[in-house]
């Protein structure tokens, strides 16, 4: 009861920092970030190791920059995250800008659903709520292990429309809707769990476990495969164009669905990798682990 009513009383606080203007949020994010890098040294070995082993041909110096222009953003991502929570439709639309809509329309006309692969790079949060103000969405997301927190961010992820599917209930949700247009939200870059980890691939480098779902469930309700390629634009403004990656998924070749997403990421993290999560412990097995 204590940890419940302690989670609500966050919760609240959440809201009454959502509600502040985006200068002074960014000057929360400017002390956030001198925190994080030089105070607590969140996840910093993480980051260092994930980036040496990503990038061995740069300099220690170069990694070094990326490093500090990542905790940098991240410290801006975590306050926008929060923003999430009042912002208007308004105000998110004219800060998070769709280049190609007319991608969309397309497939609207030709009733063909789309499989909609992010990746945890720039803010995938505001597209995806962006994304969800003219679209019938489903994101697909991994539920929080405290309920109070999980219902939270299920309802700002859902503002303006979209609607919430658990993981495991994913294949079930598909196909009661495989005779309607949706758009369905996937993260592509997650780990799979251990036991699921059935192919690799190389993804920055490193032999990678990848989710096969996004390909099965593609190929199951035949609907195209399209990527978000996202771009910072200045602090708190991004531009997402839509990348067709396979239109005929019932017709493609094992794997082709899952190396397209793969490498269209690590081509969005190359180009400019200070926006992709560095501090998440993405190799956490390697081939033969299972055996």
């Amino acid at each position: 009861m204590i940890n419940k009513g302690l989670s609500r009383l966050s919760l609240f606080f959440l809201y009454l920092i959502s509600l502040l203007p985006f200068w002074l949020l960014y000057l929360i994010s400017d002390l956030l970030f001198a925190v994080l890098y030089y105070i607590v040294g969140y996840r910093r070995q993480v980051v260092q190791e994930n980036l040496q082993n990503s990038f061995p041909e740069k300099t220690e110096a170069e990694r070094k920059q990326i490093e500090k222009n990542y905790f940098k953003y991240l410290a801006d991502l975590i306050v926008e995250t929060v923003k999430m929570v009042s912002i208007s439709k308004e105000e998110l639309q004219r800060r998070v800008v769709l280049t190609n809509p007319e991608i969309i329309e397309r497939y609207t006309k030709e009733n063909k659903s789309i499989t909609a692969v992010a990746g945890h790079y720039c803010n995938w949060e505001w597209a995806g709520l962006e994304f969800s103000v003219d679209s019938r969405l489903f994101f697909i997301y991994k539920p929080l292990s405290s309920k109070t927190f999980d219902d939270f961010f299920i309802k700002v992820r859902s503002r303006f429309g979209g609607v919430a599917v658990a993981m495991k209930q994913t294949l079930r949700t598909m196909v009661a809707h495989k005779n309607e247009f949706t758009v369905t939200v996937f993260a592509g870059d997650q780990t799979p769990v251990q036991t699921d980890a059935n192919y690799f691939t190389t993804f920055l480098n490193q032999p990678t476990a990848v989710f096969l779902g996004i390909e099965k469930i593609a190929k199951l309700i035949d609907s195209a495969v399209i990527f978000y390629d996202m771009k910072r634009v200045k602090r708190g403004y991004y531009t997402y164009t839509i990348v067709p990656l396979v239109e005929h998924t019932k017709s493609s070749a094992e794997y082709e669905i899952t190396d397209a997403h793969v490498k269209y990421l690590e081509m969005m993290i190359r180009r400019e990798p200070q926006y992709w999560l560095w501090s998440h412990r993405r190799w956490k097995f390697k081939p033969g682990d299972n055996n």
